[in-house]
């Protein structure tokens, strides 16, 4: 007899395992090793082989093709007798049972040498997958469901950018919606007949159902009422026109941007640089800025700056499109800026003159922040003067000179008597005039028999102011 602790002795281990241990006593090594906590040292490479073959054989499991098949069928009867969502269930853990076993088992591989073979593992896993598809389209429906479309309509209606067209297209999908869920479920939804208050009205409606903890059983009738009005609603909402529906022409023409064109003031030019020209004109900038938001093309781009920048500050009704793009650092609408003078864009200009990665950007910016006059643009713009481009150095300067702050006198003589660069030289003596204190114009005078003749220029004529 094999004790279940402690350690077999090497007898007890022949007499079970040897020639004399026949008949239906008979214990295999492995079932040995099974059924006993016995820890035995067996030191032979091929008897350990031995018990990794047998544990790989113990995850499989003895099941015919024929067998699982016949729970297929049963499944399948099952599914097609289930009536609640319980029954659903059973079916479900079932089929899990069939995938688990199938899975597991060792089916003989089809006849290579036969075309007409089938797979029996195949055909079983097709069978297992057609009665997922069915239980899928059998259950429900849910509530959740429903949640979901309304949810999504809510959202598509809020932030969707609707024609005017497309805009009472969807009230009308919202209302109808709302008069068709009240059928089947309690809520005091209502748009007033407002857009504005049709998300908000489409999410009071997804409160209720939530609050109503409808049951796919005891309310199937409800849940597709309200799934059908929701598919309606959805559908009215993907019929209904959006700008993005339309070309651009015909969103220009559906927000009248042509109609202000006449055959008196029609030009030979494209007609949306004349239209555009005409909103200026009148003043419509929303006009002007949703033709430049929806054309985006680089010449009709560059045309409405150069149009916004000759209004100079009448084209302040522009400043924050002018300013969104300038943050995107793009010169023509930084220059616009500067002609409008608003000073709240020295902020995002300031950041634009620090280092010396695109001198291009630098000057552009230096330029507008003179124009805007700001005395919060001293610091910053002074501290140009030291940068590695002489051209940057020069517009700083002369940036300096627009903004008229006493505060630059000494820096701006400081270069003009050690600059290295004459043109940059010049251009703080200019600033110096341009200031026009006794004091900055004494610093510029001093300089009349300067070896540069354009700073001596700007010299004399400070010395004439």
């Amino acid at each position: 007899m094999l004790a279940t602790h402690g350690t077999a002795t090497p007898d007890t281990y022949s007499l079970l395992v040897g020639p004399a241990a026949a008949g239906p006593a008979r214990l295999e090594r492995k079932t040995l090793l099974a059924r006993s906590d016995t820890v035995l040292d067996m030191s032979n490479g091929d008897d350990e082989a031995d018990a990794s073959d047998d544990a790989e054989a113990t995850d499989e499991i003895d099941v015919t093709a024929e067998e699982l098949e016949s729970r297929l069928t049963e499944a399948g009867d099952a599914l097609e007798a289930a009536e609640t969502e319980a029954d659903l269930d059973d079916v479900e853990s079932s089929l899990d049972d069939i995938e688990s076993d199938l899975e597991a088992a060792d089916l003989p591989e089809p006849d290579e040498d036969d075309d007409d073979a089938e797979d029996p593992c195949e055909e079983l896993e097709s069978q297992l997958s057609d009665l997922r598809d069915d239980l899928d389209e059998q259950r429900g429906p849910y509530a959740e469901d429903v949640v979901t479309i309304v949810s999504n309509a809510a959202d598509t209606v809020t932030d969707s950018e609707w024609t005017d067209d497309g805009e009472g297209e969807a009230q009308e999908a919202v209302e109808t919606f709302l008069d068709e869920s009240a059928e089947f479920i309690d809520h005091d939804a209502d748009t007033g007949g407002d857009f504005v208050a049709a998300g908000d009205a489409l999410t009071t409606v997804v409160d209720a159902i939530e609050a109503a903890n409808l049951d796919p059983d005891e309310d199937t009738e409800t849940i597709e009422g309200l799934l059908e009005a929701a598919e309606t609603l959805e559908t009215g909402l993907d019929e209904a026109e959006v700008w993005d529906d339309l070309t651009v022409q015909e969103q220009l023409d559906a927000r009248g941007f042509y109609d202000i064109l006449t055959n008196e003031n029609r030009k030979d030019f494209p007609p949306e640089w004349n239209a555009a020209k005409l909103h200026a004109e009148e003043g419509d900038f929303d006009q002007v800025l949703f033709a430049y938001d929806k054309l985006g093309s680089e010449f009709f781009d560059g045309y409405i700056v150069d149009l916004l920048y000759n209004l100079g500050s009448d084209a302040e009704p522009a400043f924050d499109a002018m300013h969104q793009r300038a943050q995107k650092r793009e010169k023509g609408p930084i220059e616009v800026l500067g002609k409008i003078g608003d000073e709240r864009a020295t902020e995002t200009l300031h950041d634009y003159i620090d280092g010396d990665g695109d001198p291009a950007l630098q000057k552009v910016t230096l330029r507008a922040l003179g124009a805007i006059g700001s005395a919060e643009s001293v610091q910053p713009v002074a501290n140009r003067l030291d940068a590695d481009s002489e051209e940057v150095r020069s517009v700083a300067a002369r940036a300096l000179g627009l903004l008229g702050d006493t505060r630059a006198i000494e820096p701006l003589s400081d270069v003009l008597k050690s600059g290295e660069s004459d043109s940059v030289r010049a251009s703080a003596a200019w600033a110096l005039r341009q200031i026009g204190t006794e004091t900055a114009l004494d610093e510029a005078a001093r300089y009349t028999d300067d070896r540069a003749y354009i700073v001596q220029a700007e010299a004399e004529k400070a010395a004439s102011a």
